[in-house]
């Protein structure tokens, strides 16, 4: 990809990316995990369910296969990479970034190359980036009850 596509094309999935994960009301601001289900909430419940989850990726996918191949590459994944981290620091202090969003449990891991690269081609394929919608709302969903809220982030959950 030349360098003006690539400058256009992050600045457009960046927009897209913010929008899309600001796009809810601040129900909780403040609380850990408020910007996730924010984010992550479709239908504004409080709740994200597997399902929620699996169309809210296939969102964030469509947004970063710049050349509409079906999957994301290394290259398209340094700028996922990169929206996402903005997005995190941009709502650091907002509910976002602690407790439950240290280490392993983080949610921001489990969207990681790596993690979605499931038959190790080194790259992901829009399936195999729906296809861990649930096990990574299962990862997240501290209390077992099959949806994540704001209760399964937070210090000492």
């Amino acid at each position: 990809m030349n360098t003006p596509l690539k400058l256009a094309t992050y600045s457009l999935l960046t927009a897209t990316l913010a929008t899309s994960f600001s796009a809810a009301p601040a129900f909780a601001a403040g609380k850990p995990g408020a910007h996730f289900v924010e984010s992550w909430d479709l239908n504004q419940d409080g709740k994200v369910t597997a399902e929620e989850a699996r169309e809210r990726r296939g969102d964030v996918f469509a947004s970063f296969d710049a050349n509409d191949d079906g999957y994301l590459d290394a290259e398209e994944y340094v700028f996922f990479d990169e929206a996402r981290a903005n997005d995190q620091k941009n709502h650091e202090g907002q509910g976002q970034g602690k407790g439950h969003g240290q280490g392993k449990r983080n949610p921001a891991n489990s969207m990681k190359l790596e993690v979605n690269d499931t038959d190790k081609d080194g790259k992901v394929s829009r399936d195999e980036f729906l296809e861990n919608a649930a096990s990574w709302i299962a990862m997240i969903d501290r209390d077992g009850d099959g949806v994540v809220t704001t209760d399964d982030f937070g210090p000492g959950k």
